[in-house]
C-alpha cells in the first residue's frame, strides 16, 4: 500500500501529465492547468497577468515551455508559502489559548518547579 507521500507524488505527476501533452507545458496548458488545479492561488493574486509572469519565472532554460522540474519548483514554492501560513496559524491559535497561570496573574510567588 502506497504512503500518502507516495500518493502525493503520484498525483503530482499525473497532474503534470493529464496538461502537458507533450510532456512539457506551453502557455496554455499552463494556464489551463492553474485554472482548474490552482484555482484558489490563481484567484488569490488579482492579477490577470499571473499566469504569464509565473510562466517568465518557471521558464528557466528559455525555451517557452515549462518542464516537469520547472513545474514542480512552481508546487514548492507554493507548498512551503503554505506551510509557513499554517505554522502561522497555528502559533497564533496557540498563544490564543495560552491562559496567563493564576500565581503570575495574582503576581504571587510562583510554585516550586514552574516555568
Amino acid at each position: 500500500m502506497p504512503s500518502e507521500l507516495e500518493i502525493a507524488m503520484e498525483s503530482l505527476i499525473t497532474v503534470f501529465h493529464r496538461y502537458a501533452k507533450d510532456g512539457r507545458l506551453n502557455r496554455a496548458e499552463l494556464r489551463k492547468l492553474m485554472e482548474n488545479e490552482l484555482s484558489n492561488f490563481l484567484r488569490s493574486q488579482k492579477d490577470p497577468a499571473a499566469v504569464d509572469k509565473i510562466m517568465k519565472d518557471l521558464d528557466a532554460n528559455g525555451d517557452n515551455q515549462v518542464d516537469f522540474e520547472e513545474f514542480v519548483s512552481l508546487v514548492v514554492g507554493l507548498s512551503i508559502a503554505c506551510e509557513q501560513c499554517y505554522a502561522a496559524q497555528m502559533k497564533q491559535r496557540s498563544f490564543r489559548n495560552w491562559k496567563i497561570p493564576d500565581w503570575e496573574r495574582k503576581r504571587i510567588t510562583p510554585p516550586p518547579n514552574s516555568p
